[in-house]
């Protein structure tokens, strides 16, 4: 494995337009700021990460300029012109900032892609991939009405996704849920509620188990990982935990306590490829299946999550949905496409797309080169 020594980090700020509103128990937004981040070695290869965040720090703590403030004065001085050997030392090296877990996985994942390239590997081979080809599902949001929502499915269904994701909240659950039961008897779907309900729901919650749903995902609080245990001893339905898993402890502590029966790896809520990696392989010597989460990425992101999707363990298809169903133009080239809800896992080098410069450039709103690892604030 050669080495890496970053020389510059670049910040590239973009603002994003979904094609149309997305809407969970969060709320509903359409545009968003997103910080690519393109880490060069001295060599002069360009590897890409970006910050999967939100403009509100609803989802977690993180928001896209908290993310930006903690790259450019803790994270970036810490890495910029150190020698690295080997991509799963960075996750070490940014150990003394606390959390900021998004914030850390950009500049990470952009090492990974740093690391595939010189090494003349596909970011998939690198992180121990295998599979040539990943499955595919759709998130939807809350829709106003569940025949609303019964018609975006049958269009998903259409197109061939191999799973169907339904955000859901009180009052618009049971009614929706049945609703597309009942028009796609066989359709492989799942209910994601982003923390919207509380223990006093189990009763509520059990009615879903008459809907024969692959999983119901992240039902309780966004921190909780002890009532979730409670919740699922008491309904058929897996559990499956998201915004409670931020690091292979978090995930170890899950299922000892058997608080899921299945968890959904997002790269930037647990800091990275490298921890990613750590948590498949503990559910998957655990027997518990795992699943690839999409966070609404750039293609930069969804390039990540498709080298990740290709681990044995992901076993359920991903959120990792074509560029054309997000955004009426991505920065890659070429778009991530999809046949019948499969998606080819790149054989190129790094995360095997070209970032498309003009377009780039287009949709940058600021952008910052960081060359030294001078800084406010000293350094442990």
């Amino acid at each position: 494995m050669k080495p890496v020594k970053i020389k510059e980090v670049v910040l590239h700020t973009v603002k994003m337009r979904l094609i149309a509103p997305f809407t969970t128990s969060f709320g509903t937004f359409q545009e968003k700021h997103v910080c690519l981040v393109e880490a060069i070695d001295e060599s002069g290869i360009s590897g890409w990460g970006e910050t999967t965040t939100s403009d509100e720090p609803y989802y977690n703590e993180e928001t896209t300029h908290t993310a930006v403030y903690m790259l450019k004065d803790f994270l970036i001085p810490r890495i910029i012109h150190k020698t690295i050997k080997h991509p799963l030392d960075v996750h070490d090296m940014l150990t003394f900032v606390r959390r900021n877990q998004i914030a850390k996985s950009a500049i990470e994942t952009a090492i990974w892609d740093v690391f595939a390239k010189k090494n003349n590997l596909p970011l998939s081979e690198l992180i121990g991939g295998m599979k040539t080809e990943i499955e595919v599902g759709k998130s939807i949001g809350i829709q106003e009405s569940p025949e609303k929502l019964v018609e975006k499915v049958g269009e998903y269904v259409e197109e061939g996704f191999q799973k169907i994701k339904v955000k859901i909240a009180p009052g618009a659950d049971l009614d929706y849920i049945e609703a597309v039961r009942k028009a796609f008897p066989d359709a492989p779907l799942m209910a994601d509620a982003n923390s919207a309900y509380t223990l006093n729901d189990i009763e509520h919650l059990k009615k879903l188990d008459q809907y024969n749903l692959m999983m119901i995902e992240q039902p309780l609080a966004h921190d909780d990982i002890i009532d979730h245990a409670t919740l699922q001893k008491e309904i058929q339905t897996p559990v499956c935990l998201d915004e409670s898993i931020h690091s292979f402890e978090d995930a170890r502590k899950a299922l000892q306590l058997g608080s899921c029966q299945i968890i959904n790896i997002k790269i930037g809520r647990v800091g990275g490829l490298g921890e990613s990696i750590r948590i498949h392989d503990l559910c998957r010597d655990n027997g518990v299946p795992v699943w690839c989460g999409g966070m609404l990425e750039t293609g930069i992101g969804r390039a990540h999550n498709i080298a990740l999707t290709s681990l044995s363990n992901f076993t359920i298809p991903g959120d990792t949905a074509p560029s054309s169903h997000y955004w009426d133009e991505d920065i890659i080239k070429p778009e991530v496409t999809m046949d019948l809800g499969i998606i080819q896992v790149q054989s190129g080098p790094g995360i095997g797309f070209e970032v498309n410069r003009e377009k780039l450039e287009r949709l940058t709103v600021e952008k910052e080169r960081i060359t030294t690892a001078e800084t406010l604030h000293p350094i442990p």
